[in-house]
C-alpha cells in the first residue's frame, strides 16, 4: 500500500511540476528571450532536482526517482510554456 502512494506522489510531483512550469513560463517569462533557448528547459530541470532533492530525502515514501521526475516535469513545462509563449499575441 505504501509503494502505491509513493508512486502517486510522484505522479503528483511531475505533474504538478509540468503545469506550474508552464504556466509561470507562459505568464511571466513571455518576453523573456532566454527561455526560448534550447539550453533552458535543461537548466530547469537540472535546478528543480537540486531543490527537490533535500525534500525527497527526509520524506518516506518518496525517493530519488521523485525528484528527478519532477525535474523532468518542469524541464518539459518550460519547453512547452516557451513553444506556447512564441504562439500567443501579447496582452494574452
Amino acid at each position: 500500500m505504501l509503494e502505491i502512494l509513493g508512486v502517486v506522489a510522484a505522479g503528483a510531483a511531475t505533474i504538478g511540476g509540468y503545469v506550474q512550469s508552464r504556466g509561470f513560463t507562459r505568464r511571466r517569462l513571455r518576453f523573456v528571450e532566454a527561455v526560448r533557448s534550447p539550453v533552458a528547459p535543461v537548466v530547469a530541470a537540472v535546478g528543480a532536482t537540486l531543490v527537490a532533492a533535500p525534500v525527497v530525502a527526509i520524506l518516506p515514501l518518496v525517493g530519488a526517482g521523485t525528484a528527478v521526475l519532477f525535474g523532468v516535469g518542469v524541464g518539459a513545462g518550460v519547453a512547452a510554456g516557451a513553444r506556447d509563449s512564441n504562439r500567443l499575441p501579447p496582452g494574452d
